[in-house]
């Protein structure tokens, strides 16, 4: 005879809890009580090669074009920059430095900066590999659309009213 339905599903919750494993505690997950920012910098400074010095780059940039974004941590070890959502996160690779927008999709690029996750209905990127010049201008341009677009879907979506 068979278990009932919330046994099995107890013993599976129990596997599940018992079997995950914590991670050190190196920049990908943080010291208790180090801010997003601090987490970064970490990041950067960890990585101490041409990625590094590409996010720190990118980080500047965003800092400038939106001087009221917010840096956060997610997912383990990824750098994001929000303003009324999320703008774009920095995932660093062995042979890349990635910038994927949110929205990308919705954002007009006339400089023609993604050149990566192209083929989605949402999001869309920007690979930066070892030597390449950013266009800091057009990034620039690019995170004040991709705020200009948070901000206006947060205004037409209109205040959340309590009932």
């Amino acid at each position: 005879m068979s278990k009932p339905a919330t046994e099995t599903l107890s013993v599976i919750d129990k596997r599940a809890t018992t079997t995950m494993k914590k991670r050190g505690s190196g920049p990908k997950e943080g010291k208790a009580g180090d801010s997003p920012s601090q987490l970064i910098d970490a990041r950067i400074k960890e990585l101490s090669d041409w990625r590094g010095e590409t996010l720190a780059r990118v980080r500047t940039l965003i800092k400038q074009a939106d001087p009221d974004v917010v840096e956060e941590w997610k997912w383990r070890g990824v750098p994001v920059w929000s303003h009324a959502g999320i703008i774009c996160t920095g995932e660093t690779y062995k042979s890349v430095v990635k910038l994927t927008f949110a929205k990308g999709a919705a954002l007009q690029d006339p400089s023609r900066l993604f050149n990566s996750s192209l083929e989605g209905n949402t999001r869309r990127a920007i690979d930066f590999h070892e030597g390449d010049k950013i266009d800091e201008k057009a990034l620039q341009a690019l995170i004040r659309a991709a705020v200009a677009l948070n901000t206006s879907v947060r205004a037409a979506a209109g205040p959340i009213r309590s009932q």
